[in-house]
């Protein structure tokens, strides 16, 4: 088996819906320009408030691997 060298990267997704739509979000958009994703790992949830504490949006940090070619 040849040897495999991949890059990882961070990513912040954001949705007014739910922690995993802002995931898919953050994946969805890396993919359309980066190839051979790999593995995406939740580091943080938090969430974005208003002026009165009310939930404007869901975030999630992720870090996300591809397959380096470089």
């Amino acid at each position: 088996m040849a040897e495999s060298v991949y890059k990882v990267i961070e990513l912040i997704g954001t949705s007014k819906d739910s922690w995993e739509k802002a995931a898919t979000a953050a994946v969805a958009r890396a993919g359309k320009s980066l190839r051979d994703l790999r593995v995406a790992e939740v580091v943080t949830l938090d969430l974005q408030l208003d002026a009165k504490g009310k939930v404007e949006a869901y975030r999630a940090k992720l870090k996300v691997s591809f397959k380096f070619e470089g």
